[in-house]
């Protein structure tokens, strides 16, 4: 049981960072030229906690709609049985 969970778990955090560095390279496009002066700017500005805030609305998103898809193809594979 802990074993489904913890493998569970590093899928779901590994989803979480695709999504993450996905919507950090898609937004800032300077970050693979200029990574240092993406940090600088980042520094002084003081925005920390965005790119992971944005990433987990959009994870929350796919994770709802992967749910939605699961419960639905679960509902139609009840009724094929019966």
């Amino acid at each position: 049981m802990i074993q489904k969970f913890r493998h569970t778990l590093k899928k779901e955090l590994l989803y979480y960072f695709v999504i993450l560095i996905i919507l950090a390279l898609v937004m800032h496009g300077d970050l693979l030229s200029e990574p240092l002066l993406r940090l600088e700017t980042m520094q002084e500005k003081g925005n920390y906690l965005h790119p992971f805030l944005y990433s987990f609305v959009v994870y929350s998103v796919i994770l709802f709609l992967r749910g939605t898809i699961n419960l639905v193809s679960k509902i139609f594979e009840k009724k094929q049985i019966s």
